[in-house]
């Protein structure tokens, strides 16, 4: 069918500018209109995904500080994005993002945790397809705000990778322990918990455990019981689960009602990919990396040098 007059100047102004080099003045004295439509026409290609724009990533995980964090912690690979006042987190999420088509081959399980961090990378996720990927949804469902429900990170991601989508169909948090256990012995999921523990790679944050905790926000945990457990050394939340600053698990009462991948199951992965920065990230992250949860790291400069103090403190 043949483009409509605006469609082809949208096309026509965001060829003239991505593929010949020229500038805002060049392309409207070529296409006989006026700068600002040049500057709405890009903003519009941008808006409709026909522009997508990306960082080759190797530039952020071949410089000097990315291969101290590397071999310090014994991390196959680290990814260090610039820092930002404000918009680090933006900026970490986005090279994760961009970073995560890299790290993934065909035939591959991922498995996908839930919260803020994991959903700015979901949302920020280019447009790729990568051949016979599955993608799999790690805790069961929980009410979160602004979209940050394990389910939606994981349908996100698939639909970006042209990937398959597993969801875990049953709540996060139980009433009750039994009903926890009569769930899981149903045939369906059964099948979909066989697939949450065979993931060969991840992609997860680890929470903090102050008052705006993931799992606070969300009811898992109220205040006194995250204080209880603090005193008791709780440093970071890895899918709702708690561990000591040596990354050690900490079962809770809490957890004999959840269902969802165990700590155990997400060790020893191919690729277990950890996103996070900022002060108040860094002894969890650190944590995890302890752990042995990571093998990938993405962050920005600022945390990861505060990790490296941390770490010889």
């Amino acid at each position: 069918m043949r483009l409509d007059r605006q469609e082809r100047a949208i096309l026509d102004a965001t060829w003239c500018y991505y593929h010949e080099g020229l500038n805002q003045n060049e392309i409207a004295t070529k296409l006989d209109i006026s700068r600002a439509s040049v500057v709405n026409y890009l903003s519009e290609a941008r808006k409709r995904g026909y522009i997508r724009i990306s960082l080759d990533p190797g530039i952020f995980t071949e410089h000097e500080l990315a291969r101290k964090v590397a071999n310090t912690f014994g991390l196959k690979e680290v990814s260090i994005a610039p820092s930002s006042n404000g918009s680090s987190a933006a900026r970490v999420a986005k090279m994760a993002a961009d970073w995560l088509p890299h790290l993934l081959t065909k035939g591959d399980r991922l498995g996908v945790a839930w919260g803020e961090t994991i959903f700015q990378v979901s949302e920020a996720a280019p447009n790729q397809t990568i051949e016979d990927l599955e993608i799999v949804q790690l805790v069961g469902s929980r009410p979160a705000s602004k979209g940050f429900a394990a389910e939606i990170c994981s349908a996100m991601l698939a639909r970006q990778f042209g990937a398959h989508c597993v969801n875990l169909h049953v709540p996060l948090l139980l009433s009750d322990k039994n009903l926890v256990q009569q769930l899981l012995a149903e045939p369906v999921i059964v099948e979909q918990m066989a697939a949450v523990t065979s993931c060969n790679k991840t992609i997860f944050a680890c929470g903090t455990c102050n008052e705006d905790s993931h799992i606070m926000k969300t009811g898992l945990m109220n205040f006194e019981q995250m204080e209880k457990y603090k005193e008791q050394g709780a440093t970071g939340v890895i899918c709702g689960r708690l561990i000591d600053a040596d990354g050690n698990h900490m079962p809770t009462d809490v957890e004999e009602r959840m269902i969802g991948i165990t700590l155990d199951k997400m060790k020893n992965k191919e690729m277990s990919l950890l996103v996070g920065s900022g002060q108040k990230r860094v002894a969890p992250m650190l944590a995890a990396i302890r752990g042995g949860y990571a093998t990938h790291l993405a962050t920005c400069d600022e945390t990861a040098m505060m990790l490296l103090k941390k770490a010889n403190a």
